[in-house]
């Protein structure tokens, strides 16, 4: 590992795009709820094919379809919000998987 590498976590929850949390898409609350705690950075990955649940899902270039939230930061305040989104996770049928990442700062 490189002096300038910092030891990190990288949490990806994969749902369906087209699902709602009160009104607004999941993906949209999930960087809602991650900016309000200050994590360090999310981003959305829409698919444009992929399966889940046992569904097939196709994205066509609109707002359905397979989609990725990925957010980084340290291990712990992942896990933590994890359990703050766990109400959201478990209505949406979303999977959420937590590795640990280097970020590589040149």
């Amino acid at each position: 590992m490189a002096d300038s590498d910092i030891v990190a976590a990288r949490l990806t929850v994969h749902l369906d795009a087209a699902v709602l949390w009160h009104h607004r898409p999941a993906y949209v609350e999930l960087v809602h709820r991650a900016r309000r705690e200050g994590l360090l950075g999310a981003s959305v990955f829409h698919g444009l094919t992929g399966f889940g649940a046992g569904h097939p899902k196709s994205a066509h270039l609109t707002a359905k379809g397979p989609c990725a939230v990925v957010i980084v930061d340290d291990e712990e305040r992942l896990r933590s919000f994890l359990s703050g989104v766990a109400d959201l996770l478990g209505e949406t049928y979303a999977v959420a998987v937590l590795d640990r990442v280097r970020i590589h700062r040149p």
